[in-house]
């Protein structure tokens, strides 16, 4: 069945920050190297994290056919937006997805106080869903049909059929509150380059090996929670942690 899903945006700009330095003396510095240094402990402690190496045991023939021949580039994701297996410190029980969307991660809750971590693209905040939803369906290389508005924004075919060339990549996960589809997915992508922004237009996208290795974990029923703007863990500045956690 042909997917109707929201995709591109354009891209938000993303600042920098920088430290000016001025005459310190030594009994201040030491003092302040201190405090940073408790401080970039006690956030690490919160989010140690270990790489989870791609794996292609869950690749099909077709995956690895279809993936031989994707019409992108590889893109080199950075090492924080890699798929982790991280500490987990929300109430949610294992088996639940949780997006958020300010720090551009995707959490699939395992037991033990732990989670896989993966990076993603979400959606444009105007744009971006946010709530409590349920799998409702899930497809293996769907097409695409774009919605009414996208084709109002935007100059895309009315169909689009499966493959790497797909906007919706290896993998679409079909967002449900009840028994109504949200128009909102997890989905694959042909625009890899991208993980870590916010420029869809809604849905969230993954890797194709990392959706892959998701819709191997969930089926029907799963809970996915998608956390709204200035609600996740960035908020508290601990995606700073996990960017300087110690990998293993």
């Amino acid at each position: 069945m042909p997917t109707k899903c929201c995709l591109d945006g354009r891209l938000n700009e993303v600042g920098k920050f920088g430290f000016r330095s001025g005459e310190i003396g030594e009994e201040i510095m030491r003092g302040m190297l201190v405090v940073l240094f408790g401080a970039g402990f006690l956030l690490g402690g919160c989010m140690q994290s270990t790489v989870e190496p791609a794996s292609e045991a869950n690749l099909t023939p077709r995956d690895r056919k279809l993936l031989a021949a994707a019409p992108y580039a590889a893109a080199r994701i950075p090492e924080s937006y890699q798929r982790h297996v991280v500490d987990y410190h929300r109430k949610e029980g294992p088996g639940t997805i949780l997006v958020d969307s300010d720090a551009r991660y995707l959490y699939y809750v395992l037991p033990g106080s732990k989670a896989i971590r993966y990076g993603v693209t979400v959606g444009e905040e105007a744009l971006a869903f946010s709530g409590v939803a349920k799998v409702g369906r899930m497809t293996e290389w769907p097409s695409w049909v774009p919605t009414a508005d996208i084709k109002q924004r935007m100059h895309v075919p009315n169909f689009v059929s499966p493959g790497p060339q797909n906007p919706m990549g290896a993998r679409a996960i079909y967002l449900f509150e009840g028994n109504k589809d949200t128009l909102y997915r997890i989905h694959g992508t042909n625009q890899p380059e991208y993980i870590g922004h916010a420029i869809s237009s809604g849905c969230i996208r993954m890797t194709n090996e990392d959706v892959i290795d998701l819709y191997k974990r969930v089926k029907l029923g799963t809970t996915v929670v998608v956390l709204g703007p200035h609600q996740g863990d960035s908020s508290f500045k601990l995606r700073l942690a996990a960017d300087r956690s110690s990998y293993q």
